[in-house]
């Protein structure tokens, strides 16, 4: 342990804990730009500086680490200058769109600058910088103009995500942070994952915006609206309303989505189900029928993107089944549009996303099954927040409504997808019913549940005894896959979820998003789970008598057509 004194309060800290932390532990809060608490230390945007008695020069507290007996201070005259001083210089090359900003309530450099007392900008004049935004990709829009250079997209994309398409080029006051020769990010290897979008203090990455394609198709007189919010949405966006994290929303939420304008509320919960039944049968066959193995779920599209292009040789190992999103969407203009004498191209289908990789997956050519783009538009839950302030519905205070029938009925195991762990524990409770006939008692497998980067479970299926892991963010997920390609996984079922904390920390949620917020986000779910009628995705109502009128049964030829896909093996750029 160490002792030191920070702005004149005695305190004792391991050996190894930084100046920021230390001030953190005392209940100082030093500002900060490039220091985020889940990537390593970069120590750029000096702004998190403090005078340390002895030192002549100001130390970037968020990378020296304490010494025996140090004294700091962390709010000294020259500090203050120091800190204003670093930020006035990042606004004098930074665009002054404030106002119309996406981050503008969340913006962490304004912010920033108004609390350490920033009234005027000194170095307003002058020829700015001026680069073009990367569009190519579907789901992402990077803009150089107001990124502050600190790196933090750079670190989350290959310490997180063990992808690694962006990175520091050119030098001095053209440096920039760009993909391989500028290509784009539709262009690199880019998963569409978003994680750079949560980890950006500012507005220089964000996601495509699919708002007004959604209020116009929502004024058209012929076309019939459809919108299914995903599992971990009813856990989140109330965040945006000012609830506490984990607040669920789950009835205001339907009431809100009508409000808006849209012909039925279902819910991507009732695609969840489809999916852990299918999912649960293909598990079943391939063990039984000697299939290959371990199988990987294929819930997460980031995931598939990534397995695509960094394991091709291991494409056959995913599950063929579709994600919730795409198996409610072709559900939707099929059974759905056949059961309410519907035409399905006048049906215009909306998914509310934890995710900005699901705007990726929903453009996939594999994914017209249904004779048309099975889903037409995805929101991320940012979106959804925003055309509700705009249309002056505020989540907080509506009353409750019930989803509608039959595509909005769901069971627990639907809701629990949005946390990493949960496809794999709705796939186990039916394919335990399925493989022994006998009813499971205790549908809660604790084993894959938490927040610890890889976990894993056992169970008994019918004489096999069956082994699961389970892995969030896309680091974890590439330890896995080395084990699988080298031919020695000891595993037969292996969920994978690019997100840290599965869809409770996707790319699309509200910010911020911090470790104690996916944790309280994701238990919010198992609480949606304990409170349903139904804990089983194939006891759904909604999901039998889809197969008993439309598909047959689970694996059928109709249920392959329509549920399960293809992929791709993609380059390496």
């Amino acid at each position: 342990m160490i002792t030191l004194t920070i702005d004149k309060k005695s305190l004792r800290v391991p050996q190894g804990t930084t100046i920021f932390e230390a001030a953190k532990k005392a209940g100082i809060d030093i500002p900060h730009l490039c220091y985020h608490e889940e990537l390593s230390v970069y120590g750029a945007c000096r702004v998190c500086v403090v005078e340390v008695e002895g030192r002549p020069r100001l130390e970037a507290s968020c990378s020296i680490p304490v010494e025996e007996g140090m004294r700091v201070k962390t709010n000294t005259p020259r500090v203050r200058r120091a800190r204003k001083m670093n930020i006035e210089l990042l606004l004098a090359n930074h665009p002054e769109e404030c106002i119309i900003c996406e981050r503008s309530q969340v913006c962490e450099l304004y912010r920033l600058a108004y609390d350490i007392g920033m009234r005027e900008l000194k170095f307003e004049k002058g020829e700015k910088y001026h680069y073009e935004p990367d569009l190519s990709s579907p789901a992402l829009i990077r803009d150089p103009n107001k990124c502050i250079l600190c790196s933090r997209c750079i670190r989350v994309c290959l310490e997180i995500q063990a992808v690694g398409v962006i990175d520091f080029v050119n030098r001095g006051g053209k440096t920039q942070i760009l993909t391989a020769f500028n290509k784009g990010l539709k262009n690199v290897e880019c998963t569409t994952c978003g994680q750079c979008i949560l980890a950006c203090p500012t507005g220089a990455l964000k996601e495509q915006d699919a708002v007004n394609e959604v209020w116009e198709v929502l004024s058209h007189p012929k076309k019939f609206t459809v919108v299914a919010p995903a599992p971990a949405v009813r856990g989140t966006i109330g965040e945006e309303f000012g609830m506490k994290p984990g607040s669920l929303v789950s009835k205001r939420l339907a009431a809100a989505l009508r409000r808006l304008g849209f012909d039925k509320v279902f819910d991507i919960n009732f695609g969840a189900d489809l999916t852990a039944t299918e999912e649960a049968h293909e598990l079943l066959e391939r063990i039984t029928q000697k299939g290959i193995l371990p199988m990987f779920t294929s819930c997460c599209p980031a995931w598939v993107k990534y397995l695509e292009h960094f394991y091709p040789e291991l494409v056959p190992h995913l599950s063929t089944c579709k994600s919730p999103q795409q198996m409610a969407g072709a559900v939707t203009k099929t059974y759905y549009a056949q059961k309410s004498g519907l035409n399905p191209k006048d049906i215009f289908a909306v998914s509310i996303m934890p995710c900005t990789a699901k705007k990726f997956e929903l453009k996939r050519p594999e994914m017209k099954d249904s004779g048309y783009e099975d889903l037409d538009a995805s929101l991320t839950t940012r979106e959804l927040a925003r055309m509700l302030k705009e249309a002056g519905i505020d989540l907080s205070r509506i009353e409750e409504e019930e989803f509608d029938p039959p595509l909005g009925i769901y069971s627990g195991a639907g809701a629990i997808f949005g946390v990493t762990g949960g496809v794999t524990e709705a796939a186990l409770r039916t394919a335990y019913e399925v493989a022994t006939g006998k009813r499971l008692e205790d549908v809660e497998f604790k084993g894959v549940r938490g927040f610890k980067g890889i976990r894993e479970a056992e169970i008994e299926l019918d004489g096999v005894k069956v082994k699961v892991a389970v892995a969030h963010g896309l680091a974890n997920a590439s330890l896995l896959a080395e084990e699988v390609k080298k031919g020695n996984s000891p595993y037969h079922f292996i969920e994978i979820m690019a997100c840290p904390g599965g869809c409770a920390g996707g790319g699309g949620q509200p910010l911020p998003t911090t470790r104690e917020t996916r944790k309280k986000r994701g238990l919010s779910l198992y609480r949606e789970d304990e409170r349903q009628a139904f804990r089983r995705a194939h006891e759904n109502p909604a999901v039998i008598a889809l197969y008993k009128e439309y598909l047959g049964r689970p694996l059928s030829k109709k249920a392959h057509h329509l549920l399960h896909t293809t992929y791709t093996r993609r380059s390496r750029y």
